[in-house]
Formats: structure tokens, sequence, C-alpha cells
């Protein structure tokens, strides 16, 4: 009887293993796939649209990414897939001018669980839509494509992700053809967040959000105590009824 028990937990130890083995293989070919996209990424930044460049995602921090990645096993499958949406939105439809709300809003929140992998289980991290998908505009293409990284982004950088009550609060919004983001966190003492505020990253973002929706835009910052609150709505509808008609 022993004996019995014991083949049979050979067995399943063997056929683990192999499922194993296979994971382990699958996630090195996306892997590969991955790294290879990430090179034709590089090479087609010099392509791009001026008022696109300045906002492409940094390659390295896919790498950085894939590490997280790695580390957590039971997420990789989930993960790179996420990856994968986000490195073929940058790749394609990033090329365009203007994509649909739709399509941006899907592409921040593949970022954003991207990003969710590397906290704590105990992290709060809001994601939060309001949106009226019978609205006009939701699936026309009036919408710079990653015009929402910045302020994602932001918040990932400056938040404090260790001490207790920290917190990352993301709402999309669409509504009567308005595009709205409003991204909140707690700030990490280790980040003068008031020193950055008019750094040159958010000047650029403000110069492109110029460039494309003069006249249609608002982007409030604001700091309270230890939060910081940015809030941008874009009006899609007054940006497009002032597109030049060809």
């Amino acid at each position: 009887m022993m004996t019995e028990v014991l083949l049979i937990l050979l067995i399943l130890f063997m056929a683990a293993a192999v499922i194993l083995f296979l994971l382990l293989q699958k996630s090195r070919r996306q892997e590969k796939l991955l790294e290879t996209r990430l090179s034709t990424i590089r090479e087609n930044n010099s392509n791009m649209y001026p008022e696109t460049i300045a906002t492409v995602l940094n390659p390295h921090l896919f790498k950085n990414i894939l590490n997280s990645v790695q580390s957590h096993a039971y997420q990789t499958y989930f993960a790179l897939d996420k990856l994968a949406n986000i490195l073929d939105y940058i790749l394609y439809e990033s090329k365009n001018k203007y994509v649909t709300p739709q399509e941006e809003i899907d592409f921040a929140k593949d970022l954003i669980e991207v990003n969710r992998i590397k906290l704590s289980p105990l992290f709060e991290l809001t994601v939060k839509t309001k949106i009226d998908e019978t609205s006009a505009l939701y699936r026309q293409r009036v919408l710079a494509p990653l015009i929402s990284i910045d302020l994602i982004e932001n918040a990932f950088k400056h938040a404090d992700l260790q001490s207790k009550g920290s917190y990352i609060s993301i709402v999309f919004g669409f509504k009567d053809n308005i595009f709205s983001l409003t991204v909140s966190n707690k700030i990490s003492p280790r980040n003068n967040l008031k020193k950055e505020k008019s750094g040159i990253g958010n000047i650029t973002f403000d110069q492109r959000l110029n460039m494309l929706y003069k006249g249609c835009y608002e982007l409030e910052r604001i700091i309270d105590d230890d939060a910081y609150i940015a809030h941008l709505k874009i009006d899609l509808n007054g940006f497009k009824t002032s597109m030049p008609h060809p």
C-alpha cells in the first residue's frame, strides 16, 4: 500500500514538473518576443509624430517590468499578456495621430495592471471608470495616443509605496464627449514633488496638450498635505468642431 502511494506521489510530482517546465518555456518564448518588440520600438522612435515622441514610454521601463514579472511566477502569464498588449499599442496604434478614447483607456488600464504586480498585495490601488459608451465620439479617432501615461506614470513614480495608508487612485471618465482622467496618490517623503510640479516632464506634457487641444482642455495639479491630485479634462466635441476639414 505504501509503495502504491509513493508511486502515485512520484507520478504527480513528475507531472507537475513537466507542466512547470512547459510554462517556463512558454514564458521564455514570450519574453524573447517582447524583447524583439522593444528593439522595434527603439528603431521606430524617429518616425513617430513629433507630438508623440516626448511621451513614448522608455523601453527600459519594460525591462524593469519583465524582471518583476519573472519574480511573480503565479502572475507571469497574465502580466506578459498585458505587456504584449501595451507593446502592440505603442508599436502600431501610437503611429496614428489619433486613436479612439476606448482604445486609449484600454491601453492605460493594461499599463496599470502591469505596474500592479510590483506592489504589495496590501497596497491600495483603485481603478474606476465612469464611461458613457453611447457618447458619439467614444469610438472615433479624436484622442492623441499615449495622452494618459504621463499622469499615471507620475503617480507610480512619486507615490509612497511603503508607508501605511499609501494609495494610488485612478478614475477614467467619458461623458458628453469629454474625456477625463483623475489620478491621486500619497506622496513619498523621498520625492520632492513640489519641486517637480513644474519640471521638464510636466512642461513637455503641457506643451503637447496645448499643441493638440488648445482651448479644449483643462489640467489641474493640486498638492494637499501629503496628497497629489492631477485632473485632466479634454472637450473632444469642441476639438472635433475646430478641426480643419479636408
